[in-house]
């Protein structure tokens, strides 16, 4: 291991290159490119092997980290890739999404001790595209099969690493989604310049090589009632996620021009794809020659920035009512951000819009940061006399999203919610309060990141399995 590992203190972290920021500014193609084979191993080569492993901690997948650092360090890229895929259902898509500062790499002990971190998800990309160009990564071809059958309603990245898991046991598979596109927010919700499409649609395209069912374009409670794929199936998992916006409820909050952040970014990316959206068409979802401004401080505003400065907009600022050391965006996107010409106005709340029909500026207040709340950040309080106008032609609202009304819109009777309306279930094994019924990722937890959803579907994936009689979960190792 010391001739392998342990170069932290002679070898400086470095990150794949990235591309300038005039040059990937222009398009939506991903920023970093890919390590070479040699600074692969050379970076994973950094890890400290640490008795206790704070970077799988807290990966929330519990990923077996400094083992496969070791094996690339080794140059044994393919049983690095089988240990990688042992535990993470969709390694290539958390290696270049997952926020790695606020995860494993910020847990990194070489880091806490001023190394540098070790660069995980970057080794992470590098060891899953190179097993799918080698060839590495195989069908999924279960030992034998089962005859009972689980419906899954959403296809985003619960629902598909659940789908994963119980086709690998043997289990006939049915996924259900209102949209054309299987992959829900990583189709589009997220950027190309985070997450290439073709990433996602590989994966679609091994599920479904696989013998899963995809019943797209079928929105549960209009297409098909919840009670009718209840009664097709011996369980159902509801991965439906988050996707109703929240507003700002203020003076002029009707006007044109004011958008929601999921419709503009699913605009953008079906633009992408080469469909037609007339939205974009006519102007009102494209920041091309407007004075934007984006309304948040979290990834998905971040997302709406970077969008926007890629669409030609003439100027992007984004309001967000803390200082940049409390944002809840990943810090590496805020630096990309500002790198792409992106404006930052810190400690700056909205209070309104300005215009006639449509949004001409936003109003907004100076803030201070108070005394902490009872999570320990501090409290942001309006500074007295500090009112201020950002001119825009696009208002964009990124504060996050809320679950919808799935009792309502389905039909449903005896789903228990919680009073923000998410889904209630038991924290282990995901099930409902309706028999045979579970829910992972979003719809329960709240708005959350990609990780923690697929960690929930692989959960659910194993007690349904469990329910439906096979007593140990099979692992998700190819």
């Amino acid at each position: 291991m010391a001739q392998k590992m342990l170069k932290f203190v002679s070898q400086s972290r470095e990150m794949p290159e990235k591309r300038a920021a005039q040059e990937r500014a222009h398009d939506f193609g991903e920023i970093y490119r890919e390590f070479a084979a040699a600074k692969a191993a050379e970076q994973a080569s950094r890890c400290s092997q640490c008795g206790v492993p704070f970077c799988q901690t807290h990966c929330p997948l519990h990923n077996n980290i400094p083992d496969w650092l070791k094996l690339t360090a080794e140059g044994r890229l393919k049983e690095a890739y089988e240990v990688s895929q042992a535990t993470n259902t969709f390694p290539e898509i958390c290696g270049r999404i997952c926020p790695q500062d606020r995860l494993c790499e910020g847990s990194c002990v070489i880091e806490q001790s001023g190394h540098g971190t070790v660069t995980i998800g970057a080794v992470e990309k590098y060891i899953t595209d190179t097993a799918w160009e080698e060839g590495w990564v195989a069908p999924i071809a279960p030992r034998a099969e089962r005859p009972e059958s689980v419906g899954i309603i959403g296809a985003g990245p619960a629902g598909l690493a659940a789908a994963d898991r119980l086709r690998r046991m043997g289990f006939q598979v049915t996924i259900y989604d209102r949209y054309d596109r299987s992959g829900g927010l990583l189709i589009y919700g997220i950027p190309g310049f985070k997450l290439e499409k073709h990433v996602v649609e590989r994966r679609n395209r091994q599920l479904e090589a696989a013998g899963i069912s995809f019943r797209m374009n079928c929105d549960v409670g209009r297409d098909i009632s919840f009670e009718a794929i209840r009664a097709a199936h011996d369980a159902v998992l509801i991965g439906t996620g988050v996707y109703k916006a929240r507003e700002l409820k203020a003076p002029g909050s009707g006007l044109g021009g004011i958008v929601p952040a999921l419709d503009y970014l699913t605009a953008s990316n079906r633009v992408g794809f080469g469909d037609d959206v007339p939205a974009f068409a006519d102007g009102t979802l494209n920041a091309e020659g407007k004075r934007v401004v984006v309304i948040g401080g979290g990834d998905t505003a971040m997302d709406c920035v970077r969008t926007a400065i890629r669409q030609g907009a003439k100027s992007v600022k984004c309001l967000y009512r803390r200082d940049r050391a409390n944002m809840p965006g990943s810090q590496r996107e805020v630096a990309n951000a500002e790198e792409e010409g992106v404006e930052f106005v810190w400690l700056s709340a909205p209070k309104g819009f300005l215009g006639e029909d449509r949004v001409s500026g936003v109003k907004a207040v100076r803030m201070a940061l108070g005394a902490a709340d009872v999570t320990g950040r501090q409290t942001p309080e309006e500074v007295a006399g500090s009112d201020f106008t950002e001119p825009c032609e696009l208002a964009i609202e990124a504060l996050g999203f809320e679950p919808e009304d799935l009792v309502r819109l389905w039909g449903v009777q005896g789903l228990e919610v919680s009073r923000w309306g998410t889904i209630k279930a038991d924290f282990r094994t995901h099930e409902t309060s309706l028999a045979g019924v579970y829910a992972a990722g979003d719809i329960v937890r709240g708005a959350s990141l990609v990780v923690w959803a697929i960690r929930d579907g692989c959960e659910a994936a194993d007690a349904i399995a469990a329910q439906l009689g096979v007593a140990r979960p099979a692992i998700a190792a190819e």
